[in-house]
């Protein structure tokens, strides 16, 4: 088979240039190990002392807004970018000291689809695992497997180009898994499709941690971090703002429970309402509603009352189970999407 043009994204092709060798008779739980990771672009410090960790079989979300620095940080950890300082470790091998095993441990699926539509799946599947340094008989078999696991057997030798958004994003996660990693960067391999199509890649990802692949996860999809992520970290400016299991991060708004109040809080100033500071603290205001969370241990019907009695009109009053959303906009002061 010749080789076909270069498709329009190189962001795949990083990660597959280098042949494989014998793995390190040691193995290691912690598949990904990022340590004040920094990064500036002029007078803008696009990430600044990013650290976190994945383990062997976890899914670890990085969630942010656009803008946030999630871009710049996958590219250092990946090798696209060099970090002014900090330190990137994968499968135990430190990224600066030996980059080419670091990156034999690593597979990444771009949030653009870099496939060759004229080529049929297992085509594309071969050839990029010729670019990882299989040997043909190696690929074949890692070929059959993917396309079975991916449930594109029935399609397998038709084009790309005929096959719908979820199962290009389908066969493009296999090209990144075609040798094995042990750590997998997913950028967003969920937007765009219908619901079952991702709900097919989810499942998907949750069989890959039963054998022990790490992956690091970004959405623009709440729900698919709460259902998915074994932690989650939100980083906005740069910065890691926080990191967590899901309860964790919900337990930061003040536990189980958030009381929103609805109503015209345009020029509202809670901090001047006798006392309320001290009985509830503000997680987001905007000009026609009111989060808040209470401090000290009371029951909700008595925070409700004290919520009626404040000098604004309520229109409508609720008690919320805080989601990752609230977590989110509590720390960012904006939308995921924003």
């Amino acid at each position: 088979m010749e080789a076909p043009e270069e498709p329009s994204t190189l962001h795949t092709v990083v990660f597959f240039r280098f042949s494989l060798s014998s793995r390190s008779a040691m193995t290691y739980s912690q598949v990904l190990a990022v340590d004040r990771l920094a990064k500036s672009f002029g007078a803008i410090e696009a990430v600044s002392d990013v650290s976190f960790q994945i383990g062997s079989g976890e899914v670890y979300g990085l969630l942010g807004p656009n803008g946030a620095g999630k871009t710049t940080t996958i590219d250092m950890i990946c090798g696209l970018r060099n970090p002014d300082r900090g330190t990137v470790v994968v499968d135990g091998t430190d990224f600066s000291i030996d980059p080419r095993s670091a990156q034999r441990s690593m597979g990444v699926v771009p949030q653009e689809v870099a496939l060759y539509e004229e080529l049929s799946a297992e085509e594309n599947l071969l050839f990029w695992g010729k670019l990882a340094g299989l040997s043909a008989k190696m690929a074949k078999q890692r070929t059959e497997q993917l396309l079975k696991d991916l449930m594109l057997t029935e399609r397998r030798r038709d084009a790309v180009r005929t096959y719908s958004g979820g199962m290009k994003r389908r066969v493009n996660i296999g090209c990144g898994l075609l040798h094995n990693p042990k750590l997998l960067l997913l950028d967003e391999p969920t937007v765009g499709i219908d619901p079952q199509a991702r709900a097919n890649i989810l499942d998907f990802v949750r069989g890959l941690t039963k054998q022990g692949t790490g992956v690091l996860y970004t959405t623009h999809y709440l729900e698919e971090a709460e259902t998915l992520c074994d932690r989650i970290g939100i980083i906005d400016h740069g910065k890691l703002l926080a990191e967590g299991t899901l309860q964790e991060l919900q337990n930061r708004l003040g536990g189980d429970r958030l009381f929103v109040l609805e109503g015209d809080f345009s020029e509202a100033e809670p901090s001047k309402w006798n006392g309320f500071m001290e009985r509830f603290r503000i997680l987001n205001q905007r000009e026609h509603r009111l989060v808040v969370a209470s401090i000290g241990e009371r029951h909700p019907s008595d925070c409700l009352r004290e919520l009626l009695d404040i000098p604004i009109q309520v229109d409508n009053a609720m008690v919320k189970k805080p989601n990752l959303s609230d977590v989110f906009l509590q720390l960012t002061g904006r939308e995921l999407r924003e």
